[in-house]
Parts: C-alpha cells; structure tokens; sequence
C-alpha cells in the first residue's frame, strides 16, 4: 500500500492510504536514506510504502520504503552536531512567521531559513504577524525589514491572525498547495492557524507571562487537510537553525542579490571576503546590497552560531 505520513511521534507514524484510511505505521530495523545520517529518517509528507500486520485485533502498518521526495527541510539536530532533523518534505509553499517583539525575530534566523528553503527550491513568505500590536517604531521596522526582502524578490505579508487582517491572502495563496506555517515559539503561529482553519481547533494553553501569548504545545510535526483544497504542516517552535551540507562556494548562490551580482566579481569563486574587485563588496559600499544580509552570510560560512540570543539550536517544546 502506499500512502503520505501526516504525524511523526519518532518512534509511530500516522499514514494516510490512497483511500483515504488512516493507519498506525512503524518502521522495521534501521532506516537509512541514501546516507543521510537522521534523527527522523521519516518526515511528515513523505509518500512510503507500507504492509499490513495483524497484531491481535488491530493492524499495524510496517513502512517498507520511503519514495522519492521532491524536497525537503532540514536543519541539524538536538545536541548531534553530525546528524539533522528533516521537519517535513514534499512542501509546496513555507510561511516564515516573524515578530519585531514578543519574541524578537532576528534577521540572522530569517536569513539561514531563506538560504535554507531556497537550497530546496521551496517558495518562502515572509508573515509580519501581530501588526495591530505595534507602535510606530515597531511598524518602521517593519518597513524596513519588507524593503530588504521584497527588493530580493521574497513577498511579505502583513498579518494580524486575531484581528483577522490578511488572512484571507493566507488562504487564497495556500489553496492547492501544501503548506508550512514555521517561527520562533511565541509567534502566533498556532493563533494564525486557527484563524486559516477554525474547524482545527488546535488549543492553546494559558497566556505566557513573557511573550503575552497563548501556547500551544506541539512537540512533533502534524500534517491537516483543510476543507478549501489545501493542506497544513503545524511544527514545533524552533529556537535557532543550522544550516546542513551547503558547500562554501555554493553559498552565496542562495542569496539571490549576491547571485545576482557574482558575474562581475573578477574571480569565479569569489567568496566575497577579500578578493580584488568583488562586486558583491562594492555593492555593499553603495548600500544596494544590506549590510544585515552580509553579516548573515559570514555567520553562515564561517560556520559561527547564529547569534547570543538564539544560539542553542534546538526545537521548543512550547508552541505558541
């Protein structure tokens, strides 16, 4: 039989079959895939082939293969430096979630998520949620950081999930697609999902202290099918991310401003550190590339942590 993961717990697997059934799966033995050393060799979105087993009165399925993915997102995992943690795959379309505050969203974590998905070629939406919740500094930064995106070709979206503001441009770019809602845990991630989908219903637990926000605890990735020809991947919060397996000279290729000005470099391989006549450094100087992004591109190769506030890179168990 054959069909696509809709829950990982790590150890059981929710399948749903091409009939439409959902069947309780686990895997046999060890799971390796084409050398990717894993933490979850199975991700929510994977198509798999699976058998039936009777264990008493109930069937247990037994995944047998996983089929080929069309994508997916990893990041490295907890407190296994060598190993990663794939999120999901098979994702059409990520909507990153970012707040100014409560909890801070810093533009290094936006960039290693951009470079991240677009390694994949997974498109990525930049969500401004919470507005109705700024004042005037706050907007401007706002602004500011939908100056930079939007001028590399990212689209961004002002939202407010619990005003209801913009999410119906969610939903009509989610419909026919399979969606990721991701961010930081206190992002208002789960709020927006109730707000795209009321019929989910996905509880929150009582207002944190800190971010003045309800929490929804999603400790594993879950997959929803939604009543307007759209699928959802709800995720764990995530803290920080490492970027996996991207090579030094191929990085600056996933910036596409520095793609962009990479011909003019005078050498091929230009890192854009401290060869001669580096376009990309001259277009710093005159502020057509941003300084915000530069930095983030030399965290990134130089193999530093992502910053001081969010250098534990771990999932977190407490969702908003």
């Amino acid at each position: 039989m054959t069909g696509i993961v809709y829950k990982s717990t790590g150890s059981w697997y929710q399948v749903k079959s091409k009939d439409g059934f959902f069947y309780k799966c686990r895997i046999k033995g060890k799971f390796r895939i084409k050398g990717i050393k894993s933490t979850n060799p199975i991700a929510v979105g994977d198509n798999v082939i699976f058998d039936l087993e009777k264990k008493g009165d109930e069937e247990i399925g037994v995944i047998k293969k996983i089929l080929d993915r069309e994508n997916f997102i990893v990041r490295k995992s907890v407190n296994l430096s060598k190993q990663t943690h794939i999120i999901a795959a098979n994702v059409d379309l990520v909507f990153l979630l970012i707040t100014i505050d409560n909890p801070p969203t810093f533009t290094t974590f936006i960039d290693r998520f951009l470079v991240s998905t677009r390694s994949y070629r997974i498109d990525t939406i930049l969500v401004f949620n919470k507005i109705d919740a700024y004042e005037i500094e706050q907007r401007a930064e706002i602004l500011y950081l939908k100056d930079i995106y939007e001028a590399i070709g990212y689209r961004c979206l002002e939202v407010s999930a619990t005003k209801n503001k913009n999410v119906d441009k969610i939903k009509e770019l989610m419909e026919g697609n399979t969606s990721m809602f991701v961010g930081h845990s206190g992002v208002g991630k789960t709020t927006l999902v109730n707000a795209v989908a009321p019929n989910l219903d996905l509880k929150t637990k009582e207002i944190s202290d800190q971010h003045n926000q309800g929490k929804h605890t999603t400790t594993f990735a879950e997959m929803f099918d939604l009543d307007f020809n759209a699928s959802i991947i709800d995720t764990p919060g995530i803290k920080g991310f490492g970027i996996v397996d991207i090579d030094k000279y191929e990085l600056g290729d996933y910036f596409p401003e520095f793609f962009e000005m990479k011909q003019y470099c005078k050498f091929n391989n230009c890192l854009h550190l401290k060869e001669p006549k580096c376009a990309v450094k001259e277009a710093l100087e005159t502020e057509e590339i941003s300084w915000s992004r530069y930095k983030s591109y030399l965290q990134i190769l130089e193999g530093e942590e992502e910053s001081e506030h969010y250098r534990t890179d771990i999932w977190n168990e407490e969702e908003d």
